[in-house]
């Protein structure tokens, strides 16, 4: 008898810890927090690694690989420009009578200088019209070859541009077009050459362009086709060309290797000039892909962090185990006690007093459930179980979380921060400025080939001097029309008078100065303050006295033109440092200043360098990359004097510093994340019930008995106001008088 009894007593306690409720209550949250906190200790253990070599050499890869995605945008481009300005001009001499061969060409020639050679052939005998410039390989312009998409891209049933091979071994891309006009189809075919994107080379850096079969059709800077690294360079290129680009990316495959040995480093860059899916580009299906390289001339400084991510997960570790087990024995344990007590109590079992707890809330309810287990055995009601004594549960909550916070916080603000002082690599400060001068030249040879358009439609107007005045105020208006629904970076274009005066338009409304007479042939900013600049393209109509056409560049044109990716904030600025567009991530308050007198005087030195000029800025900040290129090769826009500045904050590139910067910020922001969501979750769930539940123990045990409990979770506390509810109902019972006794 003597052993049995305790068995029973084990057997009653063990079914009554079964019967808690195992889902909800303080079990969750705690033993979320332990387990999160052990993937932050082992998150930290992992990315808090030593960086070497391997980490700049990473850097100095993608720089590379954004070099060659600027090369790849600007190739495909300059060939997609040469596709439509030829299928635009000849669209532009359609008509009811078919205008002379000679005639097409001859005005062909005074507007465009790109192609190397032009010629009118009949497409049905195949015989040539007319011929300017280099001979034109007929059998080739005549031969239907779709591109890879399986559409010609012409338009108009003219073959497909597509790449041919001259004898002089010379690579020449073939565009063609449908020449509209008499009863007998013609077509105009032009040649042009192949040549690199305008990215400056120097003594380092090389740059080819490759065919889907990985052959070098062009190439800059220092010979390095023989090396085996570089053809294996070339046909990855040219293998990556066929393969589907990231989405808001480079449209087209682009990636990095790095070649040569430990001592002689080559970092290699490649990108495809191909056409993201659903985008139109006739040149996006030639195979063409760019490869750059550069020579990796520094060594790199290795970064130790392994130690210190292993002392910090240690201690978090320690923290983990420290905080899990203040909560279980000052949250969790007690509310299970509470549960155990207030069963007993409502199954009547009032033999042995409710044991004292620890804490202020759990010590309450303790003592009001003493009390009203007194009440249950005939006492009268008391304020006893009004024990404040302890410390509350949301403070020991409040304490753990600070002591979580003061491991996480200086990992999120203060320890291994890269300061000012981070070495960058030379490569990424010239890298900078060659991106900034190859988007500077690709903002002027946007600007010119617009100049160029609007001189195409100039001279059509001008053919159109001898029809009625009326016929041909309708011919004009419907050129400019057609001009400004296949030129997408116009907002209007016009025709003015000698005097400046609006003769005929389409689209939006003319920002030519009142009474200022035309511009001469160029591009002209129109203004210097206000909301929007105001940009344009002025051409002369040949024999029209004094008649010009003017079309306005749109704002958002300008904008796409200095927006790449990896630059940085980057700002194209007038004569005056003033910034006329910015790239869309930023944006810009137009005519405002450069944010800097250090971008400043770069710009100021940047008019003396036809090359562009890059520094390394320092400042209490941080240090930052930042470039200026002034436009060059005149054209149209000579007399501008524009340029394109860029600037990217150091902590922005790849290097093993600020790798570990942001490895350790990380980790930090992991641990704040797992203590206030963990801590949040037991204050909504517990802490909150468990003071309500205090306040509510106290008042049943001080006499109030209308009070309806009702359990709001079912959960450790849920189960003790149940309990209490059952404690209501038989006090109220055993204090309701007999039936029938006033």
């Amino acid at each position: 008898m003597p052993l049995s009894a305790p068995r029973g007593a084990r057997r009653r306690k063990l079914r009554r810890r079964a019967d808690m409720p195992l889902l909800g209550g303080a079990r969750p949250p705690i033993a979320a927090l332990l387990a999160l906190l052990l993937l932050v200790a082992g998150a930290t253990a992992l990315v808090l690694g030593d960086h070497d070599r391997t980490a700049v050499d990473k850097a100095v890869l993608s720089s590379q690989q954004r070099v060659a995605e600027d090369g790849a945008l600007a190739l495909r481009a300059s060939l997609d420009e040469s596709v439509t300005d030829l299928q635009r001009a000849a669209a532009l001499f359609a008509g009811p009578e078919a205008v002379p061969a000679d005639t097409v060409l001859d005005k062909l020639g005074k507007v465009y200088n790109k192609w190397r050679g032009l010629a009118v052939i009949d497409p049905a005998g195949g015989s040539l019209l007319a011929a300017r410039g280099e001979t034109i390989p007929l059998a080739d312009a005549l031969t239907d070859k779709a591109d890879k998409s399986g559409k010609s891209g012409a338009g108009d049933g003219a073959p497909a541009p597509r790449l041919v091979k001259l004898p002089s071994g010379d690579t020449r891309m073939l565009v063609t077009a449908a020449l509209r006009g008499g009863d007998k189809p013609r077509l105009l075919v032009a040649s042009g050459t192949l040549n690199v994107p305008g990215i400056s080379t120097g003594e380092n850096r090389s740059l080819l362009v490759v065919d889907s079969a990985g052959t070098v059709l062009a190439k800059d800077g220092p010979s390095i086709a023989r090396t085996a690294w570089a053809k294996r360079a070339a046909k990855t290129a040219a293998a990556a060309f066929t393969k589907t680009p990231e989405p808001g990316g480079h449209p087209g495959a682009s990636g990095n290797l790095m070649g040569g040995t430990d001592k002689h480093r080559t970092a290699v860059g490649y990108a495809a000039a191909g056409r993201a899916p659903g985008e139109t580009s006739p040149a996006g299906g030639l195979g063409l892909s760019v490869v750059t390289s550069v020579k990796v001339t520094e060594d790199a400084k290795a970064v130790r962090t392994q130690a210190f991510g292993l002392v910090a997960a240690a201690v978090l570790l320690l923290l983990a185990v420290l905080v899990t087990w203040v909560l279980v024995r000052t949250v969790q344990r007690p509310l299970i006690g509470l549960y155990l007590e207030s069963r007993r109590l409502g199954r009547g079992e009032l033999d042995r007093p409710v044991r004292a707890f620890r804490g202020r809330e759990p010590a309450r309810i303790g003592a009001a459930l003493e009390s009203l287990r007194g009440q249950l055995l005939g006492g009268r009601p008391t304020r006893t179980g009004r024990a404040r004594g302890g410390i509350g549960t949301r403070t020991t909550v409040i304490v753990c979380g600070v002591v979580l916070l003061a491991w996480a916080a200086p990992l999120l603000l203060l320890l291994n921060r890269a300061g000012s002082g981070v070495t960058v690599p030379k490569q990424l400060v010239e890298d900078q400025r060659r991106r900034t001068d190859t988007a500077a030249d690709r903002v002027r040879k946007a600007l010119n080939e617009g100049w160029a358009d609007v001189a195409s439609v100039a001279q059509i107007v001008g053919a159109g001097g001898g029809k009625e005045e009326a016929d041909a105020g309708s011919a004009t208006k419907a050129v400019l029309q057609t001009t400004l629904r296949e030129h997408p970076r116009y907002r209007s274009v016009y025709v003015l008078d000698a005097d400046g005066k609006v003769l005929t338009r389409a689209g939006a409304a003319p920002r030519h100065p009142g009474g200022r007479k035309p511009y001469a042939d160029s591009v002209a900013q129109l203004n210097t303050s206000g909301k929007e600049p105001a940009v344009a393209a002025y051409a002369a109509v040949p024999g029209g006295k004094g008649r010009t056409v003017v079309g306005e560049y749109d704002p958002q044109f300008l904008i796409s033109m200095v927006t790449r990716p990896g630059l940085g904030q980057v700002w194209l600025v007038d004569d005056k440092h003033r910034v006329i567009a910015a790239d869309r991530q930023h944006g810009f308050r137009a005519f405002s200043k450069l944010p800097g007198s250090h971008l400043d005087d770069l710009v100021t030195k940047a008019r003396k360098d036809t090359n562009g000029t890059a520094l390394l800025h320092r400042a209490d900040g941080g240090s930052s990359l930042a470039a200026a290129a002034s436009f060059t090769g005149g054209g149209a826009v000579r007399d501008l004097n524009w340029q394109v500045v860029s600037e990217q904050p150091a902590s922005w590139l790849e290097l093993p510093e600020y790798t570990a910067q942001r490895h350790t910020m990380l980790a930090g922001l992991l641990g704040v994340t797992a203590a206030v969501a963990c801590l949040g979750w037991l204050h909504i769930i517990v802490v909150r019930p468990l003071r309500k539940l205090a306040d509510q123990a106290e008042a049943l045990a001080g006499g109030d008995r209308k009070t309806v409990l009702f359990p709001q979770h079912h959960d450790e506390a849920g189960a003790v106001v149940r309990n209490l509810e059952l404690i209501r109902q038989q006090l109220r019972t055993a204090e309701r008088p007999p039936a029938g006794r006033n």
